[in-house]
Parts: C-alpha cells; sequence; structure tokens
C-alpha cells in the first residue's frame, strides 16, 4: 500500500471518533490517518460520511451508524476502540437535538460506552465560553458535557478551541455570503466582543496529539486559540476586505439583537438565535491560567496558524468574479 508523504503506516489501533463526518471531524480524521490509526467514525447517517474514504489507505476508515438518543448504537460503536473522540455538538436547537440532549448528556453517553470497551483515552470535545454560570445555555451545556465526561474518565482529555477557521466553517463563510446580498453587516453589541480564530487544521492535530497519548488529561481543558485576537468588527472587515465588498456595518444592540433572534430562531437554519447573541456578551479567547500552565496549543508544541494564511484561499469565492477578480490592497 503506498502512502502519502508524512503519513505513518496503518497499525494496529483502533480510534473510534463520534462526530467525525462534520467541519472539524473530517479534518481530525485526516489527522488521525496521518498517524496511522484504524479510524471507525460514528456518525448518524453512515451514507454521508463518504468524503472521509480518500483521507486515509484502503480500509483504514470505516463509517458505522451511531446516535447518541440510543446507546446501543453507542455501545456498539465503541466496542473493540483503543481510543475514544467525542466531537458531537450543535449550534442550535432542533427537535430533540436539544443543547442537554447532545452536548449536557451526549458525553456521558459516549464515554461510559467507550470506558466498557476498554478504552485507554478519552478526548471531549468543547468549547471556550463552556460555563456552569454561562448566559447562554449552549455554554451550560458544553460545562455540563466536560463534567460528565470527566465522572467517566477522570483523565479524559478536554479540549476548548474558540471559533474555528477553515474552508468548510459557520463564521467566515457566513458573513462573506451575507455580504454578497445584504447591504449591510450586523454588529451585534457594537462588533467589541473578542475572538481567537484557530485553525481547524491546528486543532485536528490537538485531537491526535491527545489520542496518542501526548495531552495531559484531567479537569484542566486545553484552550485552543490563534495568533491573533480580533474584534468581532475587525473580523467583519477582514472578510469584506477580502472578498471585496462594500458595505456598512450597523450597530446592533445586545437587546434589539435579543428581540430580533426571537423571530429569527423560529426560521428554518435559523441565522440567529437568542442563545447566540447570549454567547456574544462574552468574551471568546484563550484564559491566562491555561497560557500559565501551557494548556494552549503552543504548549503541545502545535504554532498557530494565522487566518491569512488560509482564509483567502476560501473566501476568494466570494468576490464578483471568485478568483479571477483582482482585489486592491490597501
Amino acid at each position: 500500500m503506498a502512502f502519502a508523504p508524512g503519513m505513518r503506516p496503518v497499525g494496529d489501533k483502533l480510534v473510534t471518533v463520534f462526530g467525525g463526518s462534520g467541519f472539524i471531524g473530517r479534518h481530525v480524521v485526516r489527522a488521525l490517518a496521518r498517524e496511522g490509526w484504524r479510524i471507525r467514525v460514528a456518525v448518524r447517517n453512515p451514507s454521508l460520511a463518504g468524503h472521509l474514504q480518500p483521507l486515509g489507505g484502503v480500509g483504514q476508515i470505516v463509517a458505522i451508524q451511531a446516535n447518541l438518543r440510543f446507546r446501543e448504537s453507542v455501545a456498539q460503536a465503541a466496542r473493540g476502540s483503543d481510543a475514544v473522540v467525542n466531537l458531537v455538538g450543535i449550534l442550535a436547537e432542533s427537535g430533540k437535538q436539544s443543547f442537554d440532549a447532545i452536548q449536557g448528556e451526549g458525553p456521558r453517553i459516549v464515554a461510559e460506552a467507550a470506558h466498557a470497551a476498554g478504552a485507554a483515552r478519552f478526548v471531549q470535545m468543547s468549547a471556550i465560553g463552556a460555563d456552569r454560570e454561562s448566559k447562554g445555555r449552549y455554554g451550560r451545556s458544553k460545562a455540563a458535557g466536560e463534567e460528565a465526561a470527566l465522572s467517566v474518565y477522570p483523565d479524559a482529555v478536554i479540549l476548548r478551541p474558540s471559533v474555528v477557521f477553515g474552508p468548510e466553517d459557520n463564521f467566515f463563510n457566513r458573513f462573506a455570503a451575507m455580504a454578497r446580498f445584504s447591504p449591510a453587516l450586523p454588529l451585534i453589541g457594537g462588533g467589541r466582543t473578542r475572538f481567537q480564530p484557530v485553525f481547524v487544521g491546528d486543532v485536528a492535530r490537538v485531537v491526535a496529539l491527545a489520542v496518542g497519548g501526548e495531552a495531559e488529561g484531567g479537569p484542566a481543558p486545553y484552550e485552543l486559540g490563534g495568533p491573533k485576537v480580533l474584534t468581532f468588527e475587525e473580523i467583519l472587515r477582514y472578510v469584506l476586505k477580502e472578498t471585496g465588498r462594500h458595505r456598512m456595518l450597523l450597530n446592533v444592540p445586545f437587546a434589539v439583537a435579543r428581540l430580533q433572534a426571537k423571530v429569527l430562531q423560529l426560521l428554518p437554519n435559523a441565522p440567529l438565535t437568542v442563545d447566540q447573541v447570549a454567547m456574544l456578551e462574552s468574551d471568546n479567547v484563550v484564559s491566562d491560567e491555561a497560557r500559565a500552565t501551557g494548556h494552549t496549543l503552543e504548549g503541545l508544541g502545535v504554532s498557530p496558524t494565522p487566518i491569512e494564511a488560509v482564509a483567502p484561499s476560501y473566501l476568494v469565492r466570494f468576490r464578483k468574479a471568485g478568483q479571477f477578480d483582482k482585489v486592491r490592497q490597501a
């Protein structure tokens, strides 16, 4: 079997990745494949995970059906695993897919299945902003999920990324798409919320290190952020610059945004929810404590990738003439 440069031969170790077909998941699967793991990807619909096959060698990556609401399917997916990664999460609630069920209780279900299977390592994907006292139910459910995972695996590795960017992201792409048609972009809360965007490839690398036993487990999470802290306004201005769009930035106070979100969240694929507005009221950056203890990308030996090195390659499609559009540099 031929291997890509830098890719290790496939070994005997098996890792099961729950939620491995999503945005972060596909990059995690690629990183694990390069490390030579056999990978079982547990998803609700395996027929939609075909895009993962080319990321590894023949037979290295296999998709299997699992749903967190059905414990037996989770147990079946975890059987025989040497390590388990839980990436399952949602940005907005829909029907039975609630924050409490998926992000609060879900990690316990996956961790218990992993423990019963004898998996030596467990990695739980959380988020900066996970806090029992968070204003948003998203943040509270993420904190509950961390506690649930640690109650089963006291040495679980908890990862908290800031907003994640990459070709398939739902952040930079969302506002770039909005700028194609809307005459103005909303500066919720005046655009003062601070973020530390982190490249999805760097997050995936950390997951691979954790699965390989190179990250410290326990209640102290790893907080993953990029090399720059940017305000919401600075991010929107960057997106407009890279896409060659000239749009007005409209200040929307939090109180007004909450009222708008109450209506917008009733729409299919809601563009904004009350919970998302609540999360914007707090900064989303790596804490001083994480930096002091080395629980960061740099602490794991991963050099953070700047936005400028990646985002232009996928934001170019939002220019008026795509890759053929010449954007004047300021």
